[in-house]
Order: structure tokens, then sequence, then C-alpha cells
């Protein structure tokens, strides 16, 4: 069995929430007030997301639409090509850390045979940062943005208007990045593993494809404030439950728990006048840096939970939160995906993948906060 030490670091951001939240109850005893602080909007998009990225990757769609790309590729870097921007834009979709467990275990798979270590590292943390970017664009690509979308009651265009500009910029960032790689051609092995993935059948029966994609189309049709969640919720739960209830494993309850921690406990400290005050008017005027600041330290999405209580600027702790996904490796825990499974692949190289991975994280860092003082110049 695992000791209590080894569960509370597996599950070190839940634990740390959660004794926070404890500790705020002794200055704010619980009341029924309490209801009132958790979003339930929030964590029910997310409950529906997670069943139904999960059913999909299972069903093996991903793997078969790459494997048929693959076939009409020639070259190293066009591969690599594919395998980023496969990310950074699945990632609009179905979450950054979704679409990282979806296509860097592919890559550590084709990789190998036409690249070195060193090459392979590079595809990785570009695949990271094309996951993390992408994701901020839609506000079902990333926790954060959800969680944000959803307590400032944004609309969906006046969303999209303000993170597409530095979506842009992060594509043409990552479209000059993929030119550091080598043009060698694929070989022949390469696309007969492809050929023979592309040949195999999805494994899902399409009844079950055709379930997913409508509790997809229901999740986004709540995220657009036109269908309520409680409806969407009881929709996904029981059709889950009576077609595939396995899939309720790959719910991330750990994160639903530690947004519920972080409700409790944000809700108690707004409670708390001076310490109310004191946050709310040391972030004014200072949103994006902070959190951009905050997120390098305990991740983006604490980060957004955390100072949302404090602040009505939705756009600057979006653009703060999204954009400090960047730079520390846990900014954004989807980074902690991808580097756990280079590392195991490629133990002998964790270092080299730890300072390519700082090195252009914070390259890419600077170029998106020097846009955003751009765009604050320029009234945009």
């Amino acid at each position: 069995m695992r000791s209590i030490g080894q569960m509370i670091r597996e599950n070190m951001v839940l634990f740390l929430a959660w004794t926070a939240a404890l500790v705020s109850m002794i200055a704010v005893p619980p009341t029924a007030a309490y209801a009132g602080y958790i979003n339930m909007p929030v964590l029910a998009v997310l409950f529906c997301l997670m069943i139904v990225i999960g059913g999909l990757r299972e069903s093996g769609v991903f793997a078969a639409v790459l494997a048929r790309l693959l076939l009409r590729l020639d070259t190293m870097r066009q591969l690599a090509a594919v395998l980023i921007f496969a990310c950074f834009f699945v990632s609009m979709w179905v979450t950054n850390d979704v679409s990282l467990l979806t296509f860097v275990p592919f890559s550590l798979m084709a990789l190998p045979r036409i690249s070195r270590e060193k090459q392979m590292a590079l595809v990785i943390v570009l695949q990271t940062l094309a996951a993390n970017l992408g994701s901020m664009c839609t506000p079902v690509g990333n926790p954060q943005n959800l969680y944000l979308y959803f307590y400032y009651g944004m609309d969906l265009v006046t969303f999209l208007e303000l993170l597409l500009p530095y979506t842009l910029v992060s594509f043409v960032l990552l479209a000059l990045s993929v030119f550091l790689l080598p043009g060698t051609p694929i070989p022949v092995s390469v696309r007969l593993a492809a050929r023979r993935t592309r040949n195999m059948p999805v494994l899902a029966p399409p009844r079950q494809l055709w379930l997913l994609g409508g509790m997809f189309f229901l999740s986004l049709l709540t995220v657009a404030h036109v269908l309520d969640y409680r409806l969407t919720l009881a929709m996904v739960a029981v059709v889950t439950f009576l077609t595939r209830p396995q899939y309720f494993r790959y719910v991330d309850y750990r994160l639903l728990g530690t947004f519920v921690a972080f409700f409790v406990l944000i809700g108690n400290m707004s409670q708390l006048t001076a310490f109310r005050e004191i946050l709310t008017g040391y972030l004014a005027g200072h949103e994006f840096l902070i959190a951009l600041t905050a997120s390098q330290i305990i991740s983006n999405v604490p980060a957004a939970v955390l100072l949302s209580g404090f602040t009505g600027n939705a756009g600057e702790l979006l653009l703060g939160t999204d954009i400090g996904g960047l730079g520390t490796l846990v900014a954004s825990m989807a980074s902690l995906i991808s580097y756990g499974m280079f590392v195991r692949a490629c133990p002998r190289w964790q270092g080299w993948y730890l300072k390519l991975f700082t090195l252009l994280n914070l390259a890419y860092l600077l170029v998106l906060v020097l846009f955003v003082w751009f765009c604050h110049q320029m009234g945009l």
C-alpha cells in the first residue's frame, strides 16, 4: 500500500488547496453561504468534457487521423510540423493536457527512427508550447479559461476577440520554430507503421462515436450559454452510465476537488474585509503582471481561481494566466505531462530537455508580453 506521504506528494496541489481551505474555515466558520462559493457550471462542463475527451482518445480516432496525415509527409520537418500543429489546433477543443497525452506518445513512437534525442526533445518542447498556446484561444481549451469565462459571464465573441490576436502571434512563432528542425527524409519503416495504424479499425462502434460527438456538442452549447449546465450534466452522466460507465475513470477528480477547495478558500478570504481591500487595491492596474507572475509559482489554473475573487478585470486576468502558462515547468500543469513522458523515454536527456524547455518558453513569453504591451499602447 502507498504511504500517506507518497499520496500527498502525488496530489500536492490538491493537498495544499484543501489545507488552505480548511485553515480559512477557522476565520470564516462554515455556514449555508458556502454553497454559493461553488461555481457549478464550471465543474459540470469540466466533468462532461473529461468524459467525452477520454472516450475519443480511447476510440483511436486521433491516432487514425494522424496516421493518414503521416502517409502524405516526406521529411522530418514536415512530420514535426504535423505533430506540433496537431497539438496547437486540437488543444483548442479537447484541452491542452489531453492534446499532449494524445500526440506526445505518437512522437515518442515515430521520432526515434528518424531523429536523435536532442531533436526529439525539441519537437516535444514545441508540442508543449503549441498545446499551451493553442488552448488559450477557446473557453474549453484549458481549465482556467473555462473557469474565468463562466465566473465573469463573458460572451463567446468578446472572448474570441480578446484571445485571437495572441493565438495568431503564437501560430507564427511556432511556424518559425519548425525551421529549427532538419529536413531529413522519413524512412519507409515509419510509413509502413502509419499504414498499419491507418488500416486498424476504430475501437469504438459508430453509435458510440455519435454519442460522444453529441455530448461534446451539448457541452459546447453550455459554454455558449445556450443550454443550462444542469441539463447537459444530467444527459452526459446518464448516457455514459448506460453505454460506457468505464468512461467515468477519465474524469480528473483531483482537479475538480482542487477547484472546490479554491472556491471555498476564495469565498472565505473575500469575506475578510481587510484582506479583500489590500489584495483588490494591489491588483488594480496590475492584473496581467500579477497573474503572470503567480502562474510561474503556483500554476495558471490556481492563479486564475485565486485572483478572480479580487478583481473585475477579466481580460487582463485571462491574458495573464494564459500567457503565464509559459515560463517555468509548473506554470502549466500540462507541461509536466510531456516532460514526464519524455524523461521516461529518454532519462539521460532530462537536463537537456529542461534547458531547452526553459530557453524556448522564456523566448516565447518575452515576445507575447511585448505584444501585450504593444496592444495596450495602441489601445487594442
